[in-house]
């Protein structure tokens, strides 16, 4: 597994995921291109053996108290074997070093497994956007994770973060 950043020249093969994993509300590739070189964020890739399998971005003004988990996504091959976990990790650790003391994300109500990743790295759900995932009417949960620092903890989290 390698983690790096996100670069224009990945545009297509992080387009190629994003229309396959959410196929009736993928980002546009405008939008997409403006994410990746925006000062206000870190996008990741997971690059495996020189092709892309999955991405990731955090938005983390500097400075700011909290962030947002834009997007994780993985092709259906490499996903449940602990590559999203890894780097959602890393998109944490991007929003810590920026100065975020929270970051908040959306997860699809019909996406069990990727809620459940949030569940168990200490995201807790603060409130429901009913129909927000359109055309697909599909509730969004609203999670939150507190960014805690504390001595002789590496990942910075506190101690609810499951390893």
């Amino acid at each position: 597994m390698t983690l790096r950043d996100a670069t224009a020249a990945d545009l297509d093969a992080i387009m190629g995921i994003e229309r396959r994993s959410f196929p009736t509300d993928a980002w546009s590739a405008e939008a997409m291109a403006a994410e990746l070189v925006s000062e206000h964020g870190r996008y990741l890739v997971d690059d495996e053996e020189g092709s892309v399998i999955g991405y990731g971005g955090v938005r983390a003004l500097r400075g700011s108290a909290d962030a947002d988990i834009q997007t994780i996504a993985f092709d259906a091959d490499h996903r449940g074997v602990g590559r999203g976990r890894a780097l959602l990790r890393a998109l944490l650790d991007a929003a810590r070093e920026r100065g975020a003391r929270e970051v908040f994300l959306e997860v699809r109500a019909d996406n069990p497994s990727a809620e459940g990743l949030y569940l168990s790295e200490g995201f807790e759900e603060i409130g429901r956007r009913p129909r927000y995932y359109q055309p697909d009417d599909v509730d969004a949960i609203v999670m939150r994770l507190v960014l805690r620092r504390s001595p002789g903890n590496d990942s910075g989290m506190g101690s609810e973060v499951s390893a």
